[in-house]
């Protein structure tokens, strides 16, 4: 890292992916699975950060379900920082919680976060970015977010409304809008100056802690008491104890709107804007596009199959996952076709969002091997 600033990526893994059901389940959420290529979405982000940060740097935070696996998959990854969250609180506790961690050792560190389940076209100008906004992180009490030039009216995303021109080539953040109408999404996109909340920040420790502090007044100290507990025999009772009675809420609404509150030049919020190829994967149907844009997979009729065979007529544009049989397509388009060992879905691309809807279905009808 440039002047050897004390970069820590933290890694957020602790979803379930229930919109890639039936291969996403509680154990093997979609963030452990290979959805694109021979690596896990999860040891993607690892190795795509590795050339400006030591494996003995990163922290994962995930729940004991998937501690197991994702430690198999890490081995570089100290055990003691992969942290198993003993219940979901959304993202602001999770990362407050690495804040006062890394904060023990070094206050100045740069945090990172990312999320596991993102897939990055151009890896190179990836670090580039990633570079220069440590550097913006580490000039002081400064956030900075990764913000992506929408392509569509997406509903599904936060929104990041920037204004003049900030350092290191980032522009000043006026305002956050998290998941906007269908007009507002058509506005924003029409007016130039909006981007999608990637979800990736950088911050020093300092900087997050002190925002902690001072945005969750209540949840702070719970996170510094399991955080003075770390490396000790208290930690897993202080942890269990005292993490679910933090907030349940994400940094987004918990830190970032409200520092933008503050008026755009006196937040020092930063915002950069990424140009390196982005796709967050959060549906079947995002996948499919993912593989037919970056021709993965596809055949001429638009169908993406990882099958042993497949036969199609008059059939096209669909996404077919049944490693283990040969498929045959008649007169279908725009299906998803999902086979794992003990289940099958069958839905409509257009539709492939309401996925996680079924899981739970499932949960609320007691079948939770399914899930």
């Amino acid at each position: 890292m440039t002047n050897k600033i004390d970069f820590r990526p933290v890694i957020l893994a602790g979803g379930s992916g229930t919109r890639f059901w039936p291969r996403s389940r509680r154990a093997r959420a979609k963030q452990v699975l290979a959805l694109d290529g021979d690596r896990s979405m999860l040891q993607q982000t690892v190795e795509r950060l590795s050339p400006i940060a030591a494996p003995g740097q990163f922290w994962v935070i995930t729940n004991e379900l998937l501690s197991a696996e994702i430690e198999a998959q890490l081995p570089g990854v100290p055990r003691t920082q992969i942290v198993e969250e003993p219940v979901a609180r959304n993202t602001a506790p999770a990362c407050g919680l690495a804040a006062f961690l890394v904060e023990k050792s070094n206050p100045d560190a740069v945090i990172g976060v990312f999320p596991s389940d993102h897939v990055i076209g151009d890896e190179p100008r990836f670090l580039k970015m990633i570079e220069r906004g440590v550097q913006l992180a580490a000039s002081g009490d400064v956030m900075v977010v990764l913000g992506i030039e929408p392509t569509r009216a997406e509903t599904g995303y936060g929104y990041i409304e920037t204004g003049d021109d900030g350092p290191n080539e980032s522009l000043h953040v006026r305002r956050f809008t998290e998941k906007p109408s269908r007009n507002r999404a058509e506005e924003f996109v029409a007016a130039g100056n909006y981007f999608w909340n990637s979800g990736m920040f950088l911050w020093s420790a300092r900087t997050l802690a002190k925002a902690v502090r001072e945005h969750l007044p209540e949840t702070a100290p719970l996170l510094e008491e399991i955080a003075s507990a770390f490396g000790t025999e208290r930690f897993d009772a202080v942890f269990g104890e005292l993490y679910p009675q933090c907030e349940n809420i994400s940094v987004d609404y918990a830190i970032l709107e409200p520092r933008s509150a503050k008026g755009e030049h006196h937040s020092r919020l930063y915002c950069l804007p990424a140009e390196f190829g982005w796709n967050d994967l959060g549906s079947w149907e995002s996948l499919y596009e993912y593989q037919v844009e970056t021709r993965l997979r596809g055949d001429e009729e638009g169908n993406v199959a990882e099958t042993s065979g497949l036969m199609t007529l008059d059939s096209g544009d669909n996404y077919v996952f049944s490693p283990r049989k040969f498929v045959a397509l008649v007169g279908v388009r725009d299906l998803v076709i999902v086979e794992t060992e003990d289940a099958l879905l069958i839905t409509h691309r257009r539709q492939s969002q309401d996925v996680g809807k079924i899981v739970k279905e499932l949960a609320a009808s007691g079948q939770i091997e399914l899930i």
